[in-house]
This record gives structure tokens, sequence and C-alpha cells, in this order.
């Protein structure tokens, strides 16, 4: 527990601040409700008039007027749309080198430099550990920018708050669920067996929605961009009311004059909302295929709407139930509050966060910087290492003593003048040695400069080429394909984006592949993994070809067109006049596939562009509608162009996927050519098999489609790449 003290999790949102306090009873075994806190802010801090660092300030002050937080732990939350977490499986792997794996892992899964964010983990429910090794565990990845982190704990710094533990709301919505709603307590975790049926909970704030699954061992979330606030506007915007008025209506739509013109009015974004639910259940169940959902549990002051729990009862199918009461804590005079009665659904996440700070929760994670975590521990043990170093300076001041008396009783005439010249000549020494070492580090520095500027002469062309090796084995349109405007009959593949990162060792790359990983491997190249220092190129593309058989599109497609040309020592596309050019024998080995997310499908217009609104997570560039076409609106919806012309659009798959290879720069004069004869792409044979290639000049590598371009959102250039050894 956390020494017996009382603590405080406090949640300020867009709307306002929420605070309970809790104590824990050991020998009752049972969570108390001792205090409770509820400031709505004058304004909700997304409205365009409003500041939201002063009301913030203003909200955490009235709180510290009415509430005597000294000696009381404190747990704040962070919102969790401007979170990162992710779900890792983790391969076998020695318990002692988890941490290490999941460094490596997180520098792949944070869009960010480890550096620039404060990020925690924690294994997760599903693993066992047998001789030492963790099998099949699951680690949850936790991140948020560095600058964010600091924003949210400005206020309470400059009051002088210590906050104990900074945990993202979704979090503490799970840590909630999993005390309150599964009973998992500490002291039983590792007797907990999850249930098969899992819960979907939805906490509705203003701006956003945390869609969070869970059975009390997994753990799945997702953001959907649509709160309270989209409701509110559309009242403001279809009955032509004040924000205010309209926050109000909406709050009290049963009781208006016309209910049915209030429910008419917010109907669109009531299909929105279910809409996005569907897309995330959709997409749950796709990567969770034995998972069976069994109800959906509203928490949030935004789910109070009026017809809100009927709409997704009747459009989801599943049960929907609100949270009305906390199971697992007692304390009448909180609980039977009229306040906190009305607004229970809003405590959830504050619940969840002061649980997790009483040490009674599985998940225990944090995002306090590690600095103010160390300068707590410093200044805590401050008072005892006044003491010791007292005691020190005691000790000394003894020994100090003890030599000065027996030094003045030493002769010192006899071997004043010996002294006097070992002196001499340590001084002369160490003059010496100063000079000496001055020297061989400015010779030193001069050869490292040396080696650094030669370096390149030899590798300043490999870049080069592997771009072009790149871009000639990527499937493109051809002869009469280049006129097809049908995407799904085009067998082609666009690169978003390419980027490289250096390995001391490529092994820990190759080791660190999950099993699926691994599927388009050849059995060679499964037993002999890359090694030695080297880089992983990583290529994230897209596709719509299907042809009309469906068997060769998707991920098989790209295995036997760009997977396949990776391997080949030289290509020579149809479209290429210039002759083979060179690919495997730059050093490209191992290409594997390690995302292939299930197609999303996307509408298609008959300018034979996706459709904008259409394009999941990472985005993509709507296409410019033909003359009599109506050119898409952001949400999807056909926007401005004539009116009298109708968009026409079929649904199409959209295949992405993430593609990764060793690349070890390999020199002209080092490489292995070919035994044999083998044909290239298109037919054609190296005309040079056998001999040393000579690099061809780059035609055009940025242009057409389906090429990789060092232009390309993401990528990295090759003068911006170092060579091996820098």
């Amino acid at each position: 527990m956390a020494e017996n003290r009382a603590v405080w999790g406090i949640d300020i949102g867009q709307a306002g601040l929420k605070a309970v306090r809790l104590k824990y009873a050991a020998q009752a075994e049972q969570v108390l409700a001792v205090a409770y806190d509820y400031i709505p802010h004058p304004k909700i801090l997304s409205q365009p008039d409003a500041i939201p660092r002063e009301l913030i300030k203003q909200a955490l002050d009235k709180f510290l007027e009415r509430n005597d937080i000294a000696g009381d732990l404190v747990a704040i939350s962070l919102p969790g749309h401007s979170a990162l977490a992710r779900f890792i499986q983790l391969p076998p792997v020695e318990s002692s080198k988890v941490a290490d794996v999941v460094k490596y892992e997180a520098r792949q899964q944070i869009p960010f430099a480890l550096e620039d964010v404060i990020w925690d983990f924690q294994t997760l429910g599903g693993g066992i550990e047998e001789s030492g090794f963790m099998l099949g565990a699951e680690v949850g990845l936790f991140a948020m920018k560095t600058e964010q982190v600091y924003e949210a704990l400005r206020p309470f710094t400059e009051a002088k708050v210590e906050v104990e533990v900074v945990q993202i709301a979704p979090l503490a919505l799970y840590n909630f669920h999993c005390y309150d709603t599964l009973g998992v307590r500490r002291s039983t975790e590792d007797e907990f067996v999850a249930p098969e049926e899992h819960t979907i909970m939805l906490d509705m704030g203003t701006d956003n929605t945390t869609l969070m699954v869970s059975n009390g061992e997994k753990i799945w979330i997702r953001n959907v961009p649509v709160g309270g606030n989209h409701f509110t506007r559309a009242l403001t915007k279809e009955m032509k009311l004040t924000f205010a008025k309209a926050e109000h209506l909406k709050c009290n739509a049963t009781k208006s004059p016309d209910p049915r013109a209030v429910f008419q009015a917010l109907r669109p974004v009531f299909n929105d909302y279910v809409a996005e639910i569907q897309r995330s259940i959709g997409y749950f169940s796709s990567v969770n295929r034995e998972a069976k959902i069994s109800k959906i549990v509203g928490v949030g002051n935004g789910f109070k709407l009026a017809g809100l729990q009927k709409f997704l009862q009747q459009n989801l199918q599943y049960d929907v139930e609100r949270v009305e009461t906390f199971d697992a804590v007692v304390g009448d005079t909180v609980l039977n509050a009229p306040v906190f009665q009305e607004n229970i659904m809003t405590f959830a996440v504050p619940y969840g966060l002061a649980l997790q700070t009483l040490q009674l929760t599985k998940l225990r994670t944090t995002l306090l910087p590690k600095e103010i975590a160390v300068a707590r521990k410093i200044r805590q043990k401050k008072p005892w290492a006044v003491a010791t170093a007292a005691t020190l300076l005691c000790g000394l001041a003894t020994s100090v003593a003890g030599y000065a008396n027996a030094s003045a009783n030493v002769n010192t005439e006899r071997f004043g003048e010996v002294e006097s010249a070992a002196d001499s000549f340590k001084s002369a020494l160490g003059s010496g040695q100063s000079a000496y070492d001055s020297a061989r580090g400015t010779h030193d520095g001069l050869v490292e400069k040396g080696t650094h500027l030669v370096s390149y002469l030899d590798e300043r062309e490999l870049w080069a080429e592997l771009f072009r090796g790149v871009n000639e084995a990527l499937p493109r349109a051809v002869g009469l394909q280049l006129d097809e405007d049908d995407l799904t009959k085009i067998p082609r593949v666009n690169v978003r984006s390419m980027t490289a990162q250096r390995y001391a060792d490529l092994k820990t790359w190759f080791d660190g592949l999950r099993v699926q990983d691994k599927n388009f491997l050849t059995e060679d190249e499964k037993t002999k993994g890359p090694a030695g220092e080297g880089y992983v190129i990583t290529l994230m593309c897209e596709h719509y070809y299907a042809p009309e058989d469906r068997l060769g599109g998707g991920v098989i497609f790209v295995r036997d067109t760009l997977v396949q040309n990776l391997r080949k020592p030289f290509i020579k596309q149809e479209d290429n006049f210039q002759g083979p050019v060179p690919v495997a024998i730059l050093g490209i080995s191992h290409p594997v596939i390690t995302d292939n997310p299930p197609p999303v499908k996307v509408e298609l217009y008959e300018n034979g562009a996706p459709k904008a609104g259409n394009t999941p997570q990472r985005g993509f560039s709507p296409g410019i509608a033909r003359p009599g076409f109506p050119r898409p609106g952001a949400s999807g919806q056909p926007g401005t162009g004539p009116a009298t012309a109708e968009a026409q659009f079929k649904l199409i798959d959209r295949t992405t996927f993430t593609l990764q290879f060793a690349y070890k720069p390999t020199l002209v004069k080092d490489r292995v050519m070919p035994e044999t004869t083998e044909p290239v792409a298109g037919g054609e044979i190296p005309a040079v098999v056998g001999t040393p290639q000579t690099p061809a000049p780059i035609v055009n590598p940025g242009g057409g489609p389906g090429t990789a371009s060092p232009a390309i959102p993401g990528s990295v250039p090759p003068e911006n790449i170092p060579a091996l050894g820098q």
C-alpha cells in the first residue's frame, strides 16, 4: 500500500475538474471514499474564446482552497487522444532481456526519438515464464511527447503540488474496470482467470470518446473523434442557437417544447457516432477473431445525453449500460452526495487514478518524468544525508588531529633536500605528460577527420544505387495498363515513405522479428539471418490491385512481385531502356512484411481517385475530380461542383503494408556476381553476368507512379544517411 496515506485522483478535462480522495483500510481490506470535488469550467476549454491555461489554473486554485491535500498523494490524468498506446506480442525471450527487447520495439513503434518522449511499459497477462524465458507475453507500451507531459504538470508545479502518478486516462479507466467491475485485486492477481467475453467501455468526453475493449487481461484502446461538443454544435447550426443555449437544450432535450425537433437535429451526429464505433469494433474483431463482446458500458457526462443509450443499443445490437454505482468502494458521505451522484459517470477516471496510486491495480505504469521522481527521492533523503555527513566530518576531524600531532614530531631537516628534488621531477614529468597528451589528441583528431572525409569516396554512389534498385523492384503499370482508369486493375505499388535505421549487428533486428513476420522468407533465409553492421530499410506502401480471381491480390501480390524482385541480383522492367539494374547484389537481403492490417474499403470515384475522408490513419491526398463530378469533401460527402452531376463511386480494397529488408552497402569491387544467367523481371538476362557491374546513372528517380523517391515524406535522402562506422 502507499504508506496508508490518502490519495487524490484528479482528472482535469475540457469541461471541468473532477477529483476523488480514497483511503485503504487494511484491516477491513476495503477502499474508503473520504472526499470528492467537482468544479466545472466557466467555459469549455476548446471554445474559441476560452484560455485553457487560465481556466485550468482557476479550477485548481479553487480545488486547493476547498481541500487540504497536505500529506496526501496526488495522481493526475493525461488525455488519451494525445498519448500513444501499443500492445506488442513478444517473441520467446530471456526474462532478463525483456526490457531490452521492449526498448527496441519502442524505437520502432514510437514515431519520435525516445529522447523526445516519456514512455513506460508493463507486461500484461497471457505470458508464462519457464526456465528463465518469457513465452507468449504481451507488453503494453505507452508514451507521450515530453512537452505535453510537462504542460499537464505545469499548473500543479506552479501551485507547489507534488504529483506521484501521471497516467493516461484510458489506462485509469482500465484500472477502474478491472478493480470495480471485474473484481481483480493485486492479492489475487495471479489467480485471476480472464473471462472469454470482453466489455466495451465508452468514455464520452467533450471533443472525443475513448473506446476501450478489455476482459481484464487484454486491453485495446481507440480514440473516436466524436464527443459531446459535436452534438452541441449540431444544435447551434440546425436550430440557430448560441453555444450556451444549445448546450442547455442538449442536456434538457426531453423537457424542451419540441423534443422531436431536437432529436432530428442531432440525428446526423448520432449516425456518425454509431458509424465510428462500428468501424472500431469491426477492426478489433478482425485482429482478435476469438474475442467475444458481451456489452457496452458508458461513462463520462457526455453519456447522459438523452436517447444516446437507446440509440446505441438499437444500432449496435449490444446491451448498453451506464455506470450508476461504484461497487468496490464504501463511504456514504461521498457516494450519496447529490453532486457526486449526479456526476458519478465522470468520476470513473479519477477513481481509477486513486486506485493505482494506492497500489491496488494490475496496471502500474506512469509517465511522471524521471527527473522529477529522482529529485523528489533526493529531497526525501536529504535529512539522512546531512546526519551522515556530520558523522563523517566528526570522524575526519579526529583523524586529521591525530595526523597533525604525529607530523609535528617528525624531523624534516634530513629529508627536505630529497623531497624538494622529487617534487621538481614530478612537476617536470607532469608538464611533459600534458604536452604529450595534447599532441597525441591533436594527431588522433586529424587522423579521425581524414578518415571521415575519405570514407565517403567509396560509398558516395551506394545510396543512390539503393534508391534506384528499390524503384526498379516495384511493380508498376506498363503498356496498355498506363491507360487503365480502374485502380484495381493496375499492378502498382505506391511507396508512402522510405526510411533507414543503422544497426551495429543486424542479428538484433532479425531476432526481434515475430514468427509471422518471417512467413515469406525462404528456408535458407530463415536458417541464416543477416549479421554484422548494416541498415534496416523500411518501406511503408499501399496498393489497390485486385485481380479477377482475387487469389493474387492483397499481400500475395506483394510477395510475388516486390518481395521476389528484391531477391534478384538484377532487375530490368519493361519500361527500362537503360539495361539491367543491380538489386540484391547491392547488399539487400531478407525482405519481410512486418505489418499487414486487413484491407480497408474506400470509395473510388469515376475520376479514378479514392474518396477523401476514407483514408485510415495515415493520409492520402484525394484526387482532383473530373469536370462534371463534384470533388469529395473532408467528411467524405460530395462537396463543391455542379449540382446536376452526381458523383459515382464503388467500394475497393486499399491494402497497406510495411516491408523491411536488411541492407549492407556493398562496394562494386566486393559484389558477388551470380554464377548463372537467371532471367530477371521482364524476361531479360543481364548482359554482364560474371563481371563487376558499373553503376548506371539514375534516370528520373522520383518520377512516375510506383517509384521510390528520396523526396517522399518521411524518407531519408542519401546525403543524410551516414556511412557505416560513422
